[in-house]
C-alpha cells in the first residue's frame, strides 16, 4: 500500500468512525451496522501497513482517539441502560418471604442485562 493509499484509507476510516458515532446518537441502527462493517474492513486493511509517514501517523492517532471515544460512548450507554433496567426491575419486583420469614424481592432481568449473551 502506498503512502497516498494509506492516507486515503485513514481519512475514510476517520469519516466512518464519525458516521458511526452520529448513527449511534440518532439511534439509526441500520446506518450504525453499515458503518461498523465498513470500519472493520478498513481497520483490517490499515493494520497490514508496516511503515507510516508522519502525516499519516498524525491522522492515525486522530482515528485512534475517535474510535476510543466511540467505544467509551457505547460502554457508558450500556452501563446506563443496565443501571436503568436494574432500577426499574427493583421497582417492579414483587416482594415475597424467604423460609426464615424475611422479605425478599423476586429477581428479574436475565442474561441480557448481565452481559452473558
Amino acid at each position: 500500500m502506498t503512502r497516498q493509499q494509506l492516507h486515503e484509507q485513514l481519512t475514510r476510516l476517520h469519516e466512518v468512525i464519525l458516521r458511526e458515532r452520529e448513527s449511534a446518537r440518532n439511534l439509526d441502527l441500520d446506518q450504525l451496522a453499515l458503518a461498523s462493517k465498513e470500519k472493520a474492513m478498513l481497520l483490517n486493511n490499515v493494520q497490514e501497513v508496516a511503515e507510516v509517514d508522519p502525516e499519516s501517523r498524525e491522522l492515525a492517532e486522530r482515528v485512534r482517539t475517535e474510535n476510543r471515544r466511540n467505544a467509551f460512548l457505547f460502554w457508558s450507554t450500556l452501563n446506563w441502560i443496565r443501571e436503568s433496567m436494574t432500577f426499574i426491575d427493583q421497582r417492579a419486583a414483587s416482594s415475597s418471604y424467604d423460609p426464615e420469614g424475611r422479605t425478599s424481592s423476586l429477581r428479574r432481568g436475565g442474561r441480557l442485562l448481565s452481559g452473558r449473551i
